[in-house]
């Protein structure tokens, strides 16, 4: 198997952290370790503030462990805004940060419509090839990492590293001490702990909608309109996609995250002034959706949503069949109602639809139909290794989470050993940004383990 890295050259940002860029080629099917090979990109920052006190600043670099930061998702890198404000809280550890853009994203080999389309691949080797992106394949990339980063160490304890997963990077987290955990010293997960159902997540949507009507009652009325409008009228964003009823409920996904109720109501409050002064949606209007809704760009976030979850049996649209069970997510029912009865945004979820409706997920649109009914899905965990787990898991659960259903996290928490939840309702799915300090404050103090 040929592993090859290329490092750039390093250069250093304000605040004195040392910056070194790397590639690494990891096989595309691990199963053929000799067949088509693919780039992952990982970004190394050092504080060169921590790593004083050796005899060779180089020598002090390389003694710093390494904490790797696994992203949410799935299907999005890690800018190096987030991993500059993050990792400076977490260099302040005694660290230094590797930030993986997980295969398919970000500066490694990058998965998009064009790409496919320029190497002419029908849906089934679409379909084929994405099922290579998963957290069991992120898992292995990250070893592979390790390998070539940590073997030359002379203390088997130097070779292992700590993780840190976000969101879905939790998901991958589980996933690592599922199968490969002897590579792991400790592991930190925010809103993240893999829930095994999707259907619960439904009521905390719900939930959300009736914070959203609650505070904002003239919206029950605006919404109903904005939509009669767009039922109404073939409506077409900048980059050719339809803003269709069911794109914008689709707004809703925002619901979860601090200030997204009033980011959803200021769109809102933009379309009925656009209609009440143009009637239609002016183009800011239309930019401004476009740019909230991040499918187009990440298509890896849309086709693989639901297969993230599977475990030996097929997705099957599962977000589609669920809301279908409610009346107040489905339009053509709310529209005969009342006009004071609100029609209810969705979170999120994926639809059949979007891949008419976004335009760089059509071409996407026969090979999402064949994984979404695909049952031949490996494992993701292995329940009897997570039962005896030594590893620790320090972990953010946040209670209102409209992403990861709380209940549902509390049970795969109970399998885990060695786990210490900071459980929390005055943060949303991302507490990590918005209360930063705090949340790291509680997960390190967990880390001791000390009790009184």
């Amino acid at each position: 198997m040929n592993m090859e890295v290329t490092q750039l050259e390093p250069y250093i940002l304000k605040g004195s952290i040392k910056v070194i860029d790397r590639f690494f080629s990891v096989p595309l099917d691990y199963a053929k370790p000799d067949g088509q090979h693919i780039r992952i990109f990982v970004r190394n920052l050092i504080p060169l503030s921590e790593a004083k006190g050796s005899a060779s600043t180089d020598g002090a670099e390389s003694d710093l462990p390494y904490l790797l930061y696994l992203q949410g998702g799935p299907g999005f890198g890690i800018g190096l805004s987030l991993s500059v404000n993050l990792g400076n809280a977490l260099h302040k550890k005694k660290y230094q940060t590797l930030w993986l853009d997980p295969r398919g994203t970000g500066l490694s080999t990058p998965i998009t419509a064009d790409v496919f389309q320029t190497k002419q691949m029908d849906d089934e080797g679409i379909a084929k090839y994405l099922k290579h992106f998963r957290a069991d394949n992120i898992v292995r990339d990250c070893e592979t990492v390790r390998h070539l980063l940590l073997d030359g160490k002379n203390d088997p304890e130097a070779r292992k590293w700590t993780i840190f997963g976000q969101s879905f990077g939790g998901f991958c987290a589980a996933t690592y001490l599922s199968f490969h955990n002897d590579g792991l010293k400790e592991v930190f997960i925010t809103g993240g702990i893999p829930p095994y159902v999707y259907e619960a997540l439904v009521l905390k949507v719900e939930e959300r909608n009736k914070v959203y009507y609650k505070k904002y009652p003239q919206d029950v009325r605006n919404v109903r309109r904005i939509l009669g409008f767009l039922e109404g009228n073939n409506v077409v964003l900048p980059n050719g996609g339809n803003l269709t009823v069911s794109r914008w409920l689709q707004l809703g996904i925002q619901f979860g995250s601090h200030g997204g109720i009033d980011r959803v109501h200021q769109l809102v409050f933009r379309a009925i002034t656009d209609l009440d002064t143009f009637e239609k949606l002016s183009y800011g209007l239309l930019d401004s959706v476009q740019g909230t809704q991040s499918f187009d760009t990440n298509p890896i976030y849309a086709v693989l949503h639901e297969p993230i979850y599977c475990q030996g049996r097929s997705a099957n649209w599962s977000a589609h069949r669920v809301i279908q069970k409610n009346d107040r997510f489905i339009w053509g029912k709310v529209k005969l109602m009342s006009d004071n009865v609100p029609i209810y945004f969705t979170g999120e979820m994926i639809f059949p639809d979007m891949f008419e409706d976004y335009h760089h997920l059509r071409p996407l649109r026969g090979a999402a139909e064949l994984l979404a009914n695909d049952k031949d899905w490996p494992m993701l965990y292995d329940k009897e290794t997570l039962k005896k787990n030594k590893v620790k898991v320090n972990a953010a659960t946040y209670y209102d989470d409209m992403y990861v259903d709380f209940g549902l996290v509390q049970q795969t928490a109970s399998v885990i050993g060695d786990v210490e939840q900071f459980i929390t309702n005055q943060s949303f799915h991302d507490g990590i940004r918005e209360n930063m300090e705090s949340v790291l404050t509680t997960l390190f103090d967990l880390s001791k383990r000390e009790r009184d």
